[in-house]
């Protein structure tokens, strides 16, 4: 579902720029939004009550911490808080860069609650492991792909030759 949300969220937020919204003319900002979106929908789950059966909720997300990190509680709304923030400065230009750095390595800590959830069988807080693993690398992609770390070869400047070749070189001196 997360992936939908991405994806759907990328290709809306492109087909405005299509449509000349100047904000979203490239798919690495639109991707950027996508993603914020995203991250907007995750982090609810790490405020919701235990009671709301729903949507996955604080319990459900307390549930996928695995037992060696402390405080499990904290940390869940600890990974809401960064999320949320994260998804702001994905937004702001300014922060878009730092952004998708700190993201990319919020999912790699993320990574060990997937799997732990994966590896208890935890239906209510998403897919199988095979399924998680690939999830958070295309979310680390996308991250640093949006903070510009990423960028397709069109985008990156030709290089400039600084070797500089002797004027008389070529004049048959």
């Amino acid at each position: 579902m997360t992936v939908a949300v991405l994806l759907i969220a990328t290709v809306a937020f492109r087909l405005l720029g299509l449509l000349g919204v100047r904000r979203f003319a490239t798919w690495r900002v639109s991707a950027a939004h996508g993603l914020a979106v995203m991250l907007v929908m995750t982090a609810s789950a790490h405020f919701v009550p235990g009671d709301v059966t729903f949507m996955p909720n604080y319990d459900d997300m307390v549930a996928m911490v695995p037992s060696f990190v402390p405080f499990p509680g904290f940390m869940v709304y600890l990974s809401g808080v960064l999320e949320l923030a994260g998804a702001v400065g994905l937004v702001l230009e300014p922060t878009r860069r730092a952004a998708g750095i700190c993201l990319a390595l919020l999912f790699v800590a993320l990574l060990p609650a997937n799997v732990n959830a994966a590896e208890l069988g935890l239906e209510d807080v998403g897919s199988p492991l095979w399924q998680r693993v690939p999830e958070q690398v295309l979310y680390i992609g996308v991250a640093l792909w949006a903070a510009g770390l990423r960028r397709p070869s069109a985008d990156r400047p030709a290089a400039v030759d600084h070797q500089r070749v002797p004027s008389d070189q070529g004049s048959g001196r």
